[in-house]
């Protein structure tokens, strides 16, 4: 990230899951954190993902699932970066992930996991945090 800007999030829903409300009311926290946020909206492949990621020349990709397809599609958003370059983006992702899965997708390249009822202000500065500058 360069100091002139705001950090830039790319947030995206992967997969079929059709919820969205949690992600709507993320980008509307970041935004008043004094973040960038391009919302990619629902149905997303993590190709979509990782090229909006580039185009939008972004410091953060928050993934959320509430339908149970975090192990294949977060860890394929991290693999995609490496294959682009990209692996200094951080990669966080949050919605219905049980404990268990948690450890493999963190060795997996996810930074962190936010379950349901993460205060948002840990999560706005867990990023602030970790953002390559």
């Amino acid at each position: 990230m360069r100091k002139d800007r705001k950090i830039r999030i790319v947030l995206a829903k992967p997969g079929l899951d059709g919820h969205d409300r949690g992600a709507k009311l993320l980008v509307r926290i970041f935004m008043e954190a004094g973040m960038e946020v391009i919302y990619t909206g629902l149905r997303q492949t993590p190709e979509m993902i990782v090229a909006t990621a580039l185009q939008e020349d972004a410091d953060v990709i928050g993934l959320s699932s509430l339908s149970g397809v975090h192990n294949y599609f977060f860890p394929r958003v991290t693999e995609l970066l490496r294959e682009k370059g990209m692996a200094d983006v951080l990669v966080v992702g949050g919605g219905i992930i049980p404990d268990e899965d948690i450890a493999g997708l963190k060795k997996a390249g996810i930074a962190a996991i936010f379950g349901p009822g993460t205060p948002t202000t840990e999560i706005v500065e867990f990023i602030r945090a970790n953002v390559r500058k």
